[in-house]
């Protein structure tokens, strides 16, 4: 496969590769405008031509799974169906067939398909942390401190942000989430009380 080419804005001329990634702008070598464009390498990259699979001859070779009439190279790490060489999907090692592939992407499970992913540990240091903070929120803590509890529990093992960080912030949610029930007992406990000795008759 031939490799991508950059063109000019105005003129739509194609860029030589030495005019590219620069750290001033240049002019176009056709229509002289200031242009300045920047790459990823992968654009250069030169695409391994593909393989459309090798034909079954011999009735007693195992068949693709998904290509009766091609022969299987390899099982699927996944699921363990046999492949042809146009079904099989190498990623990060492993041989997958398209519906493991999908089914994985589907899932969350090929972290290396993820393009996103939800931030449990931000929640739950704003659920334990903001209603602590702007005390006149205390009447929520019936809800924002268990919330922030559960959520730090059940996000503790999720995938966390795509860039590495520490758990602190559960920790700080989840302790905040505790500080937010203890008050509610408290505060529980003692109204309880105080109706028994008759403050609020």
């Amino acid at each position: 496969m031939n490799q991508a080419q950059v063109v000019c804005p105005k003129c739509r001329t194609a860029l030589p590769d030495a005019s590219l990634n620069q750290p001033e702008f240049g002019p176009c070598g056709e229509c002289q405008a200031p242009v300045q464009v920047f790459t990823f390498p992968a654009l250069h990259r030169v695409m391994a031509p593909g393989v459309t699979g090798e034909r079954l001859v011999i009735d007693t070779d195992a068949s693709c799974f998904y290509h009766g009439q091609k022969k299987a190279v390899l099982p699927c790490d996944g699921c363990g169906r046999f492949l042809c060489a146009l079904c099989d999907v190498e990623m990060d090692g492993r041989h997958l067939c398209p519906n493991c592939l999908h089914a994985g992407r589907q899932k969350g499970t090929l972290q290396t398909l993820e393009t996103r992913r939800t931030a449990y540990d931000t929640s739950t240091l704003l659920l334990g942390v903001v209603p602590l903070v702007l005390f006149f929120l205390w009447p929520f803590y019936l809800v924002s401190g268990p919330a922030a509890m559960i959520l730090g529990i059940y996000g503790w093992k999720k995938p966390g942000s795509l860039l590495r960080r520490s758990r602190w912030r559960f920790v700080v949610g989840i302790l905040g989430g505790a500080i937010q029930v203890l008050a509610v007992a408290g505060i529980g406990v003692a109204m309880f009380f105080a109706s028994r000795e008759g403050v609020f008759r």
